[in-house]
């Protein structure tokens, strides 16, 4: 269902002339790896798959030179803040299926004025949504977004900039995909209505409740985080996730609220990785869906940079807003 493009990647490996070549695979995917590198292999060159976890085009392996002369980086699209990268291939793995059929007897659920998102396997489908979307006498709304976004109506889990530059124009959003990672990014990020087509089952659901139930236990964990009296700030080392300007700009609010702020760098941020560090609480300026999606599995309060701000009383709790990473 999911199209590796192997014939077109081994044809880029040829016509490069690699001998070495990286693979880079979401968890999703990693169950293909042995096919993934026999099909490669064919191509004349030596196949080395990248054992670490991917959780996006943020997290591509950049040091890939120490060990191949190339890239294949699956699942996700490239990400034109981070420049071009000629020896670096993007396998975005777009689905091949049809929202025809469900979207048309579950349209009339769907607002007058309709944003039209999707993850990346599915971004092709947004052209068919429109349409079946327009038929029905509504009006669908696709944008482009930010410098991370590489094509209109894209949402990644940390950056919903291509729903926010239509949410004045719209009633609510139809997210295309699986899941609830990608569409709740849209969900925090606009304070529209989001629904969700899986284009696999057909099945169209509301996350409105999923929404709220994860927002609850943000304002439990800053509640508990305003009695903190030192902060553990991280900065994500991965090249699609540093903001160490950021991490120092709240390092700086912190103390000057008269608390502690200690800085480190860290890749994987998991309970396992931070159970060693006294301190009240964690600052985290990396994906900022580890603090919301996983807050459960810590500890101790893991706050985004806007949380932070609302638990050091910087900022109203009218104010709570997604902390989206900007380019």
């Amino acid at each position: 269902m999911f199209d590796l493009e192997l014939e077109r990647t081994i044809s880029w490996i040829k016509s490069n002339g690699y001998s070495r070549v990286a693979v880079q695979l979401p968890e999703g995917l990693k169950l293909r790896s042995s096919d993934i590198s026999d099909a490669l292999s064919s191509a004349g060159a030596e196949v080395i798959i990248i054992g670490r976890p991917c959780y996006g085009a943020c997290d591509y392996y950049s040091d890939y030179k120490k060990i191949a002369d190339a890239l294949v980086h699956y699942g996700h699209s490239a990400m034109p803040s981070l420049g071009n990268d000629q020896d670096v291939l993007y396998i975005e793995a777009r689905a091949d299926c049809s929202i025809a059929g469900p979207l048309k007897e579950s349209v009339g659920k769907l607002p007058q004025n309709v944003g039209v998102l999707a993850s990346v396997q599915y971004i092709g489908l947004i052209h068919e949504a429109v349409k079946i979307i327009e038929s029905s006498g509504r009006k669908a709304f696709v944008s482009g977004g930010d410098k991370r976004i590489m094509y209109p109506g894209q949402v990644l889990g940390c950056d919903c900039s291509a729903a926010e530059a239509v949410s004045q124009s719209v009633d609510g959003f139809l997210f295309l995909g699986e899941g609830d990672f990608h569409p709740l990014a849209a969900a925090f990020g606009t304070e529209k209505t989001l629904f969700v087509l899986n284009p696999v089952t057909g099945e169209m659901r509301n996350i409105d409740s999923i929404k709220d139930r994860i927002l609850r236990k943000r304002f439990a964990a800053i509640t508990l985080a305003s009695e903190a009296n030192s902060f553990m700030i991280i900065i994500c080392g991965k090249v699609g996730q540093n903001r160490s300007s950021e991490a120092e700009m709240i390092a700086r609010k912190i103390r000057d609220a008269g608390k502690k702020a200690y800085v480190m760098l860290l890749d994987e941020i998991n309970p396992e990785t931070l159970a060693h560090y006294r301190v009240d609480a964690f600052v985290n300026t990396a994906c900022p869906r580890i603090a919301m999606d996983e807050s459960a599995r810590f500890n101790k309060p893991i706050l985004t940079i806007p949380e932070t701000e609302i638990a050091l009383g910087l900022r109203d709790w009218e104010d709570y807003e997604f902390d989206a990473i900007r380019n």
